[in-house]
């Protein structure tokens, strides 16, 4: 799916004209809407739009404002009147750092762009095709029939190799996507709970739950030092992101810093690994929970391939099984809250937002409207067919961005979704599993809670 980038439109009006947003109701005294964001945020962020485009809400003592229609968070992504920044930022900051190009804005931003650009340009990714055919096969071929699958684990291995191995160059194999795996749920888990719940001093308390995110936290920069160490120590040079970063220059012309190298990686191999597992993981679960769309993701690969090995020069011909992906991810987006920082006065839909505001909002809320899609809770692919997906409203699907600030790994993304599975529904049948929870955990990013399948063989 591509998104179109478009110029915002002019959105100022007369002052005199501007009024002030809605107030969300169930605030409480200090903590504000902060309790009902952490009991039930989906929900929660689903219901805004009932009350307008544009709502202020309380965190803490913090005003902030919730985007709720579609149009108006393409203008927020498209404006130079707001940056990266707000709660969800601060709260990655302790992963992401301040020099990479997730948390970066302005001059730096664009500076980093450009470095890591080349590896994902279209004409590129084609190269990394065998590394994806490899360990998409490979995930199928270590499952064995009836055995329990535990599709955390094994999504989080496949997302991280395939990063890894196309980006970094790295043989970093299972115990590397173990400790990664392990470490990302404690981390974005208490990630989440620091943006909507900003107490402060509290999460500096030796308390277990403080230890053991300040354990994993600590994993997470170890395994980046240990890859960019071994990459300096083995005198190589491959034409890889790593490298490109290694050589990068700053506006003087001198090496990029130490701390921009390891915020760079951290930005490629965590946040990267973090959403496209977990899409992965609901893309298998949409496997089992609608065999009906994996018997055709089935029967449309075997028309394609003939009954060889899917590979990746495949991937362009599976109508049915890249809308099956953008449908998952529509109903399941990994990313499902994002924030913004006003740097002027400015306005949205006719509202005041002043200077230094911090803006929210929701891509599962936006993507799961009523106003925007028929049948807006159900599982239907077929609504990306091109005569029904022009119906859909402008900015009401951006599942990798929009503008500047779009992920500059969409299509390589998409790639390994797509093969992945096509390898799945073509190998297996997949069945739940004793002890499946297959309901959505919420952090910084949705995934299952606990996905365990059964493979079947076709």
């Amino acid at each position: 799916m591509t998104v179109e980038s478009v110029k915002p439109e002019a959105r100022r009006t007369a002052a005199s004209q501007l009024r002030e947003p809605p107030l969300a109701g169930g605030a409480l005294p200090l903590l504000g809407h902060g309790p009902k964001l952490a009991r039930d945020p989906l929900a929660f962020m689903a219901e805004l739009r009932d009350h307008g485009d544009v709502v202020r809400l309380r965190l803490g003592p913090k005003t902030v404002y919730a985007v709720t229609a579609p149009a108006l968070t393409g203008a927020l992504a498209l404006s130079p009147d707001y940056i990266i920044a707000g709660p969800l930022w601060e709260s990655l900051e302790g992963l992401l750092g301040k020099k990479g190009v997730a948390t970066a804005n302005g001059p730096q931003h664009r500076r980093q762009r450009r470095t890591i650009q080349p590896a994902f340009r279209l004409d590129a990714i084609p190269a990394y095709g065998p590394i994806m055919e490899e360990e998409a096969h490979g995930l199928t071929e270590r499952w064995r029939a009836a055995e329990t699958v535990d599709c955390t684990s094994e999504s989080f291995r496949v997302a991280v190799r395939i990063a890894a191995r196309c980006l970094l160059r790295g043989q970093y194999m299972d115990e590397r996507a173990e400790r990664l795996c392990v470490a990302l749920a404690t981390v974005f888990r208490g990630m989440y709970r620091r943006m909507v719940l900003p107490l402060g001093p509290l999460y500096r308390l030796p308390l277990p739950a403080n230890r053991e995110f300040n354990r994993a936290l600590a994993d997470l920069h170890l395994l980046v030092d240990e890859i960019v160490a071994e990459r300096r120590a083995s005198g190589q040079k491959p034409d890889d992101l790593l490298t490109a970063l290694l050589e990068a220059k700053d506006d003087n012309g001198e090496p990029i810093g130490e701390q921009e190298i390891h915020d760079q990686v951290v930005a490629i191999l965590t946040p990267g690994s973090e959403t496209v597992a977990s899409t992965i993981m609901w893309l298998l679960q949409v496997l089992a929970e609608h065999p009906e769309h994996a018997e055709r993701v089935r029967a449309e690969v075997e028309s394609v391939t003939g009954g060889r090995p899917v590979g990746f020069d495949d991937v362009r011909r599976l109508t049915h099984t890249n809308n099956v992906v953008v449908e998952a991810m529509r109903l399941r987006p990994a990313v499902w809250i994002l924030t913004r920082r006003a740097v002027t006065d400015t306005e949205l839909g006719g509202c005041r937002i002043p200077a230094g505001a911090d803006i929210v909002y929701s891509p599962y809320a936006i993507q799961r409207d009523a106003r925007s899609y028929t049948g807006n809770l159900e599982f239907d692919p077929d609504r990306w067919l091109p005569e029904r997906a022009k119906n859909v409203p402008k900015y009401a699907m951006s599942p990798f961005g929009v503008g500047n600030r779009k992920c500059p790994s969409d299509h390589f993304s998409m790639a390994q979704l797509t093969l992945v599975t096509a390898v799945v529904a073509t190998s297996f049948r997949l069945e739940p599993a004793p002890g499946s929870n297959d309901g959505t955990r919420v952090g910084i990013t949705l995934r299952p809670h606990r996905l365990l399948l059964k493979p079947v063989p076709r």
